[in-house]
């Protein structure tokens, strides 16, 4: 079975790599910097540690199973490049609202994604395993489906914690309001995950955050204590730097706009105000038009 990463960053090659540890045909779509160190092998440390020769390219091919890793507004620009081929089983793991249903413009089969999995780029090639977490896969309507288990058991194969669900749109709008309320504090303040919950006027935003979260979801049919999540995710990884505070740190384009910004749009159609996560948008891409000059 040929397995896809199109992506292959830090969540991208720590999936890749694990992958190609446990014997399949993995191929690496990536770019820049990135693609050169990767032709020359990638280098995975943390809680395991590998030195593997990997298949890079800048284009993507015929595979069986495409698992898309790409930045959020990248992915319009990803989906019309695996439509020039036969990309299989298409799943999204990436953050952020609205990324399976613009794979879904230009692709057959798509199947929503998400993880915990922790994985830092320390440098080009080299990508840091930084936690286990869990992921989840699962139709977008909410059946149960072949290609979910198939897709949930190629990740077990690859010593994955995976499972096939049929409610994957609610874990999708679950960790979107999660990452709000920790990424951009930890993007702003330039501190750890832990710092969230460890701070008390830290942690004071990120409960606002989260409870303009929770009644969004509520509108939508979601039940979610998203104080207890955001606090719970927090603790867990409390030694993670955030992937939104090292795209700030590294002058990069964020994805505020799928995270904080897709609470803000789905709370204005519902008449729902969302000022806490508004004003958080606004400041990260004050950060991004900033660094921009």
């Amino acid at each position: 079975m040929k397995i896809q990463i199109m992506g292959a960053g830090a969540l991208g090659s720590l999936v890749g790599a694990l992958m190609q540890l446990s014997g399949f045909d993995v191929v690496f779509v990536a770019r820049g910097k990135q693609l050169s160190a990767l032709k020359g092998g990638l280098r995975v440390s943390g809680l395991i540690q590998a030195e593997l020769d990997v298949y890079a390219t800048h284009k993507p091919e015929n595979a069986d199973i495409t698992f898309v890793t790409v930045k959020a507004y990248d992915t319009e620009a990803a989906a019309k490049e695996l439509a020039e081929v036969d990309s299989g089983i298409v799943c999204s793991l990436q953050n952020g609202v609205g990324n399976e249903e613009i794979l879904q413009k230009y692709c057959d089969k798509v199947l929503g994604g998400v993880t915990s999995y922790a994985a830092n780029l320390a440098d080009y090639g080299h990508v840091v395993y930084a936690g286990e977490g869990f992921t989840y896969v699962g139709e977008l309507d909410g059946r149960m489906s072949n290609e979910a288990v198939e897709v949930a058991e190629v990740l077990r194969k690859a010593r994955m914690r995976a499972e096939a669900v049929n409610d994957i749109h609610f874990r999708i709008w679950a960790k979107v309001v999660i990452n709000a309320a920790i990424n951009p504090i930890t993007a702003l303040c330039r501190v750890r995950n832990g710092m969230v919950v460890e701070n008390e006027n830290l942690w004071r935003v990120a409960e606002a955050v989260a409870l303009e979260g929770r009644e969004v979801m509520l509108r939508m049919g979601y039940d979610f204590d998203a104080v207890s999540e955001v606090r719970k995710v927090a603790e867990m990884t409390a030694e993670n730097r955030s992937s939104m505070l090292q795209d700030v740190e590294r002058e990069r384009r964020t994805e505020i706009d799928f995270i904080n910004g897709a609470i803000v749009r789905k709370g204005m159609e519902l008449g729902i105000n969302c000022p806490v996560n508004e004003t958080l948008l606004y400041l990260i891409r004050g950060i991004e038009s900033g660094s921009s000059h």
